[in-house]
């Protein structure tokens, strides 16, 4: 509840070039410890709220500053009070205790149970973990020439009894701390954060409690400067801070399903890897400092976010591990000429350094895959928020239909009218691996008639050869080799053979990660247009479900545009950003640029705020 550091001074009533310490209280609801803090530091006064109700009293933590000690003292709930938000609540206790130099567990128990030395253990295994780093974060960040974290506070056991004696009465020659730190060993609690452990007791045989014992011993571990020394008031609060900012957030209220009172998961990013479910091991809010999420264990694949990496091998075996993404171009070709090449040769792997390493159909028999060849695979994890893994070929298709209706426009802006080799282009669309290349196809395969500059080329979907309009007039389904149930051109002669299905080792399929789909969306525009004429404007709507890549967010699934909330309809076209697969309305996702990590080499549509990241320009 307090603000700023100004105001973290004036509400504590002291000087802001005081030097100070900070004391604070720990122990159950109902153990007396704001009473504690009024008669030790402030003669009696009420500085914190006291009740003699069963209920706990105070709620949150509470700060007074003591002019006489010079002090910060800090009042906590009780251990056992809280009833919403328990985890958050046990967790702010820790974030006391780092900042403080001396802690006071207050107990009214008769007997030293065992929940003080759990607590006390687990505080110190804690502290050491997460605090210890994050506070000398804060003292190199902040430029404090004061150790905050080279060790943990000291303690001091405030133990009241009525009907028992005090530990070590028994025997004057048994020292209370050596009994303690037995009992520490017993339990497994190592509490080797703590700059000391000191026992003090007072046995009230009628009320009032007899303070004098712990003001004293106070007062000797307050002016020990060894290992804490008294610092400014801003000091304290911009450590506390540093803290909060740090550890915060939600966490789920299971405490009793814990073996230790801080548990790691509150103070651990919560986030899981979608694709293995393995939590990531850093700090929370570890993304405010630009740190990536990171997991212990390795991860697995998954075909839903394909979280496959792919480095460059040459530079690997320099030292470099250079990452590259399957593109449908080169950066050296033109939009024109780059899917022209793409349509042919298939997707292209670039290196920045070694350059094109890879073609997907350069060599039409026997291409090596390129993890084989040119290229490392690492399989890394998947974590919320983060942007899809799109490392093959899966959304050719849109980039297909996108690179045809980037071509129309230039077209357009141009005034000229489609050349042949666009007219052929669109024409041949995507060849499948089974298919002849046209460069090889100069006679129809039936009647062996030789064609002519301008004569068309079919290719049989059967098959793959290449026939004249006469000898592939036919169409029907070819299951066997993808296209089915909707009827494709097929040549005379496997028309006839329709019956007769292909062996399995004839059956190619193709793998090449959308290639095919790609060419049945090329189908579906040539069905749609009927031919190519004078203009190239392809109705992206009418292919879009058969187009769309993965990441994409389902037509249906989308009702209001993702940045201004509008509600789409007949009037209020969607649109999806290439970069987040998310849907906007025109007005806010007008932006066109290349996004090559999703595989868009050309300017295409994004949002307003996918063009405002840098990371693809």
């Amino acid at each position: 509840m307090v603000t700023n550091e100004e105001d973290f001074i004036r509400k504590l009533d002291c000087k802001p070039d005081q030097h100070l310490k900070v004391v604070s209280i720990f122990g159950n609801t109902g153990d007396g410890k704001s009473h504690t803090l009024n008669h030790t530091f402030f003669y009696g006064r009420e500085v914190f709220k006291t009740s003699p109700a069963q209920e706990s009293c105070t709620v949150g933590v509470w700060a007074a500053y003591d002019p006489v000690h010079k002090v910060a003292v800090i009042d906590t709930e009780g251990l056992l009070g809280a009833t919403v938000n328990i985890s958050q609540r046990t967790r702010l206790l820790l974030k006391v205790l780092a900042i403080s130099d001396l802690v006071i567990y207050r107990t009214h128990a008769d007997r030293l149970h065992n929940d003080l030395f759990k607590f006390l253990g687990d505080a110190s295994e804690a502290y050491l973990k997460h605090f210890t780093k994050e506070l000398k974060a804060t003292t190199a960040r902040c430029g404090l020439d004061v150790p905050l974290s080279t060790l943990g506070p000291a303690v001091i056991i405030f133990h009241e009894t009525v009907h028992t004696q005090l530990l070590g009465s028994d025997h004057p020659s048994e020292v209370p701390e050596k009994l303690i730190q037995d009992r520490f060993r017993k339990l497994g609690r190592f509490p080797e954060a703590f700059s000391s452990i000191h026992y003090k007791g007072t046995r009230t045989y009628n009320p009032p409690t007899d303070f004098s014992g712990l003001r004293r011993a106070l007062e000797q571990q307050l002016e020990n400067n060894t290992t804490r020394s008294p610092r400014h008031p801003g000091v304290i609060f911009k450590a506390l801070k540093a803290l909060s900012d740090r550890f915060s957030g939600e966490i789920p209220d299971d405490q009793m399903a814990h073996s230790s009172f801080f548990p790691d998961e509150y103070f651990t990013c919560s986030s899981l890897c979608l694709s293995c479910g393995a939590g990531c091991k850093n700090s929370m809010n570890h993304g405010k400092e630009g740190v990536p999420h990171e997991a212990k264990s390795r991860c697995s694949y998954s075909h839903q976010y394909d979280n496959r990496v792919y480095t460059c091998k040459a530079c690997y075996e320099r030292g470099k591990e250079v990452s590259v993404v399957p593109k449908t171009s080169a950066s050296t070709d033109s939009p024109w000429m780059g899917l022209a090449k793409y349509a042919w040769s298939g997707y292209v792997i670039e290196c920045p350094n070694c350059g094109v390493v890879y073609r997907s159909r350069q060599y039409w028999f026997g291409n090596q895959d390129p993890v084989d060849t040119v290229v490392r695979t690492e399989i890394v994890h998947v974590w919320p928020g983060t942007d899809g893994f799109l490392k093959d070929n899966n959304n050719a298709a849109q980039r297909l239909l996108d690179g045809m209706n980037f071509m129309a426009q230039s077209v357009s802006e141009l005034s000229l009218g489609p050349t042949k080799a666009v007219t052929s282009w669109l024409t041949d669309q995507i060849a499948p691996a089974y298919w002849r290349p046209n460069s090889q196809i100069l006679s129809c395969s039936k009647c062996a008639t030789s064609f002519k500059d301008n004569d068309t080329k079919h290719h049989c979907r059967a098959c793959g050869e290449g026939f004249c309009d006469g000898c592939s007039s036919k169409t029907r389904p070819v299951p066997e080799r993808g296209w089915g149930p909707v009827p494709v051109r097929v040549c005379d002669n496997c028309y006839e053979a329709r019956n007769v299905q292909l062996d399995v080792a004839e059956a190619q399929v193709d793998d090449e990660g959308g290639t095919l789909i790609a060419r049945k969306v090329g189908e579906a525009v040539q069905n749609t247009l009927g031919a190519v004429v004078t203009a190239i404007d392809i109705p992206l709507g009418l292919v879009k479900d058969a187009a769309r890549p993965a990441y994409w967010v389902p037509d249906h699934e989308i009702l209001h545009c993702h940045s201004c909330r509008k509600e789409f309809s007949i009037k209020l076209s969607k649109h999806h950003c290439r970069a987040c697969g998310q849907g906007f309305c025109d007005e806010c996702s007008h932006d066109r640029r290349a996004v090559p990590s999703r595989g868009w080499d050309h300017p295409v549509r994004v949002c307003f705020n996918c063009n405002k990241k840098p990371g693809d320009l």
